[in-house]
């Protein structure tokens, strides 16, 4: 049985490992984390990346416990409403849709529970060297043995750790969008109850949803900017900024920066995208945002995630015994669809992409090619 490490316990991993299995390969799935990762925005299911939640087992739970709103609101940056919509969200699209928005950290949670029996799972390392030979590559690890495997995966994000060792630094892929997001819970100081509030200023907007029976906010805060200075980019650095930035608001300004400086679950990052000529090299093949990171300005980093699981398997699963023929199969497959969802970041500035083209790209691809 061939042995596969993937790096990466979100959701690309452990859907993998789900495929994997049943294809007659044997899974390792390895996380930093020490447990499924908590925490994150509400993320987007849609399209064709609904037939794979469909196929995997997980659908019908993750309807389960999706988001349900009622609407949504604008505000100017004085806090007065200039819109509203019983129709749709910025986030999740039309709400008589069939797509479907999930909290990030319950997508992640079920996905773990329902692949556990299907591969090892290694929490709390990660991988620290990768050393490729004729039969396998070697990889270190930064607790555990080193171990050999048949294959590589790396399913571990934006700033992926398997990308770095095995393509070179990620400066040379990662193409930055001129914003920074920030998301994190509070208590639901507001008294939101299955609507959500959005607001836009001079270089700075919100989005606040009330989560887990309107008892607690998700908070999404973009600021535009230029890549920071190195030194702007740790995490406490990150939060001063994003809480300087929250204080500075007229509307409900010093309660969401206090709720930013208290959050234990604070997140921020630059909104980029990962942009390649290869995913392979060698044993080694990069799957969801360590590959081709389309941004959360997309919506659509979940569904790749993922639609990619998916058709590598099917594709390693065809080419048993043949990775360079089975990862060549999964790129022609997967770059148009990656290359279509990348764009619906760019193709407005500043607001959601028009339906049309999020309904062309969410279904721009065939499970079963």
């Amino acid at each position: 049985m061939r042995t596969v490490l993937i790096s990466g316990g979100g959701i690309a991993g452990p859907v993998l490992a789900h495929w994997l299995r049943r294809r007659g390969f044997a899974p390792t799935v390895v996380e930093r984390a020490p447990g499924p990762r908590a925490g994150g925005q509400a993320v987007d299911v849609r399209g064709v990346a609904l037939d794979v939640m469909e196929r995997t087992g997980l659908l019908e739970r993750a309807r389960s416990v999706r988001t349900r709103m009622r609407g949504m609101s604008v505000l100017d940056p004085e806090g007065n409403e200039v819109h509203r919509s019983t129709e749709a969200t910025y986030s999740s699209g039309r709400l008589d849709g069939e797509d479907i928005e999930v909290l990030r950290e319950d997508l992640v949670r079920m996905a773990y529970e329902h692949t556990r029996g299907d591969a090892e799972y290694l929490f709390g390392d990660s991988v620290t060297a990768l050393e490729e030979d004729g039969t396998g590559v070697r990889v270190d690890f930064a607790h555990g043995p080193s171990r050999t495997f048949d294959l590589v995966v790396g399913a571990d994000g934006l700033h992926s750790t398997v990308r770095r060792l095995a393509f070179g630094p990620e400066e040379r892929f990662s193409h930055h969008l001129g914003s920074y997001l920030s998301v994190f819970g509070a208590d639901n100081f507001l008294g939101l109850e299955d609507w959500q509030t959005w607001l836009q200023g001079d270089g700075v907007g919100f989005g606040i949803m009330p989560v887990r029976g309107n008892t607690e906010l998700r908070i999404a805060f973009g600021f535009e900017s230029a890549p920071l200075a190195p030194g702007l980019r740790s995490a406490e650095a990150l939060r001063r900024t994003v809480v300087e930035k929250l204080g500075a608001l007229r509307w409900e300004g010093a309660r969401l920066a206090e709720a930013a400086r208290k959050a234990p679950d604070f997140y921020c990052d630059a909104m980029a995208q990962i942009r390649m000529e290869e995913w392979s090299r060698g044993r080694v093949v990069l799957l969801g945002d360590a590959g081709h990171c389309p941004s959360p300005l997309s919506g659509q980093g979940t569904s790749l995630a993922l639609v990619g699981a998916y058709v590598l398997a099917d594709c390693l699963g065809r080419d048993a015994g043949d990775h360079r023929a089975a990862y060549a199969r999964y790129e022609r497959r997967m770059r148009p669809f990656v290359d279509l969802n990348q764009a619906l970041a760019t193709e407005n500035p500043g607001g959601p992409a028009p339906e049309e083209s999020v309904a062309r790209a969410k279904n721009a691809i065939a499970l079963d090619d």
